[in-house]
């Protein structure tokens, strides 16, 4: 059953909780990241690297980023000695990147760190609670995706 519509009053309020939430997490991310030394693209890069599927061009193209700033980013990981480079298996020509035994450690270290807190902040919430965020939060998105693909088409 849908209730009466939300005045704007509301609707900017939130808004702007939207904006904290986001504001915050991305504050979170990159303590994080800082935490063991990296930034919040090394992080990224070490998590894609540790599936094993990592195509430096494949991930350039999902994150909206240049092939460049992703040569750049590995560099830095081989300078930190988290990721080591040979050619691929299965085809010569592609580089295939691993963890080292560090990179394994740090990728490790910033899991448990997030799975602390998600013990200490999620968990603790009220389960219907979080069906309920759960259910409005992927209504929210869906009505956002919608809108702009409708904006795109125009």
């Amino acid at each position: 059953m849908v209730g009466k519509p939300p005045a704007a009053t509301q609707v900017h309020a939130a808004i702007a909780c939207l904006r904290r939430m986001t504001e915050a997490f991305a504050r979170r991310r990159q303590q994080l990241a800082l935490s063991v030394g990296l930034s919040e693209g090394q992080w990224g890069v070490l998590e894609e690297i540790a599936t094993r599927h990592f195509m430096p061009s494949m991930f350039a193209r999902t994150r909206s980023s240049s092939a460049a700033a992703v040569s750049k980013t590995l560099r830095q990981l081989l300078d930190k000695s988290l990721v080591s480079v040979g050619l691929s298996k299965s085809d010569g020509r592609q580089r295939a990147y691993v963890l080292t035994a560090k990179g394994q450690h740090v990728l490790r270290t910033l899991r448990d760190e997030r799975e602390m807190a998600i013990e200490e902040i999620w968990l603790t919430l009220d389960g219907d609670q979080m069906r309920n965020f759960v259910s409005f939060g992927n209504q929210l998105c869906n009505r956002l995706e919608h809108y702009g693909s409708k904006e795109k088409d125009r």
